[in-house]
């Protein structure tokens, strides 16, 4: 009678198994299953924030002249009395303890190649002075998202001296142009302080007297 045929040794058995174990993925094609990004989470609330905003000091009359810095006329510098505004500023930021309104850490003036009047930057002269705290020019107004960014990344609070008709294009770049209580209309004077305060993502507004000249609202 002849032998039965020996069955397949334990390596042999080894390898069929696990041919048989990589028969469904060689039917699928050998992919790899799809990896999946995971799902984001809740965003942070963006950081706290307070930004306050005044418009340059007096600009001369019609028909008549400022002085720059060196002395001379310039039609666009300040006026006599944005000079003396200028140099009381320190009672609203100042660095004494009895100041209204918070030190800014942080100097921000309308500046940039293109910026015809230096008044916004003649404003913060003495209080930059007073603060050692430089004041950046390097924006012109019409780059406000460039000075939203530039303003958000800084320490605050930031002060702003900055031209009414670009405020509306700053308060749109800081994501504040939908907050309670702005103006309709950004009034072209000298004598108010400007507060943008963001809180838990949310902003508010508030619109200060400065109180530093005679006749001031």
């Amino acid at each position: 009678m002849p032998a039965a045929p020996a069955g397949p040794g334990p390596h042999r058995r080894t390898v069929l198994a696990a041919l048989a174990a990589l028969a469904p993925l060689a039917a699928a094609g050998c992919t790899e299953p799809e990896r999946r990004a995971p799902a984001p989470g809740p965003q942070p609330p963006a950081r706290d924030a307070l930004v306050m905003l005044i418009p340059h000091a007096e600009k001369p009359h019609a028909g008549a002249t400022g002085e720059d810095d060196e002395g001379n006329e310039d039609p666009g510098s300040l006026a006599g009395r944005g000079r003396r505004r200028a140099e009381e500023l320190h009672r609203l930021f100042g660095p004494s303890h009895g100041a209204p309104l918070p030190r800014p850490a942080a100097l921000f003036a309308a500046g940039g190649p293109q910026s015809a009047p230096a008044r916004c930057r003649q404003t913060l002269a003495p209080l930059a002075t007073a603060l050692h705290v430089p004041v950046q020019d390097r924006f012109a107004v019409g780059a406000e998202a460039d000075l939203a960014r530039a303003v958000l990344a800084a320490p605050a609070p930031a002060l702003l001296c900055w031209e009414p008709a670009g405020i509306p294009r700053l308060l749109h770049a800081l994501g504040a142009h939908r907050t309670l209580g702005l103006p309709a209309a950004w009034p072209d004077r000298s004598d108010l302080v400007w507060t943008l305060t963001r809180s838990r993502g949310n902003w508010t507004f508030r619109e200060l007297p400065q109180r530093l000249l005679p006749g001031d609202a």
